[in-house]
């Protein structure tokens, strides 16, 4: 899928992609058709009240093949344990863990790294290289395979992988062997599980006024959920009146009530979210928010480098509450699209990650409207991420980065008729500085 040259232009993936010619001459000279447009669907495009399309199918990665080798069980190593992890090569992803990375591998070199890795533990390292200039790595996030496949394409050696990401970890040492694969020595982190902010001074005889959130009935109106979580919060929080603090101290610190405010935010992003679909745990969940917020790469080393759930989830609260818009990353003054045009189209959430032909992988955002963006070249269904979907390239008007694509429904019958995919490596959030923010030299440090 995406552009041929390994997802837009030239001078922006010619380092990352694989640049290997994998399609047949013919599709190489429709591109000397390809012509720049400017895009006019989105000035009566409007949200669809129902979307039709499966969320389920983005997630399968069909466009890697079916008929993939699947694997069972979890590599977990010990929490401050010290390991020597194989790392991925010209990898541009910051994987966070419970992310799902596809991968197309075709360098001699990584085919045989895959191949050694699967007849092991099925574990290898991504590094979060940051965008922000740092000499080399420092943190990143181990990787297990749980789908793997080998063939010949058009002659060369082809590795196709599925894998998901599992625990964070700090780089020790970083080591090249003789056949260029490099090792490093990494310590794992742990995730630092806070207490209850008010168990110490939880009164035992006043546990049944305790109540739990998983006997919140089901099926309720907006007013009735609301007065039913006061009604939690305030019995949840009855001990505070012991302490020199009101209860709301306490709840900015409560994991339960960080979620919940989280979730109203999600909501406000994406109408069609359903909160089934998220994990309930909060570790768990924090990683899933983090890997669907539309942020640089120095925030999500950022959330990246935090061990506590709670505390991820304040900053991604702070993040949330004040990002208003993306713009160009390149012209950084050009918006493209507000956070209300989010939504999402996968069971992952609005972003997730999927691999083009070429081997680049992309961090695609689904927005209903985009502005600002000429389409080069004709629609394709070729390597469609979302089935049943034709792609255009899309390029920044005013600088003409490449910034992802447009994607329109082949069948009357598919909703939303069209959206947008936007590729996270291209955008920037706009968020404004909070007062008392001008000493910190554009840096952007949220809750720490």
């Amino acid at each position: 899928m995406a552009d041929e040259r390994g997802g837009g232009e030239d001078n922006i993936n010619d380092n990352m992609g694989n640049q290997l010619q994998l399609l047949p001459d013919h599709e190489a000279e429709e591109e000397e058709d390809d012509m720049e447009t400017e895009d006019r669907d989105n000035e009566d495009a409007e949200k669809p009240n129902l979307i039709t399309f499966d969320p389920s199918l983005p997630t399968s990665h069909s466009y890697l093949g079916s008929d993939m080798e699947e694997f069972h069980g979890r590599t977990v190593h010990d929490d401050d344990s010290c390991q020597t992890i194989p790392v991925l090569p010209h990898t541009a992803v910051m994987l966070v863990p419970g992310q799902t990375l596809p991968l197309q591998l075709f360098r001699p070199q990584e085919v045989s790294m895959m191949r050694s890795i699967i007849q092991k533990d099925r574990t290898f390292a991504v590094l979060a290289n940051s965008d922000a200039g740092e000499p080399q790595a420092e943190f990143g996030t181990t990787a297990e395979i749980y789908a793997y496949r080998e063939e010949q394409e058009y002659g060369i050696e082809t590795v196709k992988v599925k894998a998901i990401g599992r625990q964070r970890f700090k780089v020790h040492e970083i080591r090249t062997q003789a056949d260029g694969i490099r090792q490093a020595k990494v310590q794992i982190l742990p995730e630092r599980i806070l207490p209850d902010p008010l168990s110490a001074v939880q009164l035992s005889p006043l546990s049944r006024l305790h109540m739990h959130p998983s006997s919140k009935p089901p099926t309720q109106s907006c007013k009735q959920t609301q007065r039913w979580w006061n009604n939690y919060q305030q019995r949840k929080f009855h001990c505070a009146r012991l302490t020199p603090w009101p209860p709301w101290v306490y709840a900015l610190y409560d994991s339960e009530s960080l979620m919940n405010r989280v979730k109203k935010q999600l909501h406000e992003w994406d109408e069609n979210l359903k909160d089934d679909s998220l994990p309930t745990n909060a570790v768990d969940f924090s990683y899933r928010v983090a890997a669907c917020l539309p942020i640089d790469d120095a925030l999500r080393l950022q959330l990246l480098k935090i061990g506590s759930a709670i505390q991820r989830l304040r900053c991604e609260l702070d993040i949330m509450d004040r990002c208003t818009s993306l713009c160009c990353k390149q012209c950084q003054d050009t918006e493209i699209t507000t956070k209300n045009e989010i939504f999402s189209l996968s069971l992952y959430g609005p972003m997730a990650a999927y691999v083009n032909p070429h081997g680049y992988v992309h961090e695609t955002l689904t927005v209903y409207k985009a502005n600002n963006l000429n389409l080069v070249g004709r629609p394709s269904t070729l390597h469609s991420w979302f089935p049943g979907y034709a792609w255009t390239i899309a390029q920044c008007r005013t600088c003409g980065s490449h910034m992802g694509w447009k994607f329109t429904a082949t069948k009357k019958d598919l909703s939303p008729p069209r959206f947008w995919g936007l590729t996270r490596s291209a955008m920037l959030p706009r968020i404004p500085q909070g007062e008392g923010e001008e000493g910190r030299d554009g840096s952007r440090v949220f809750c720490l």
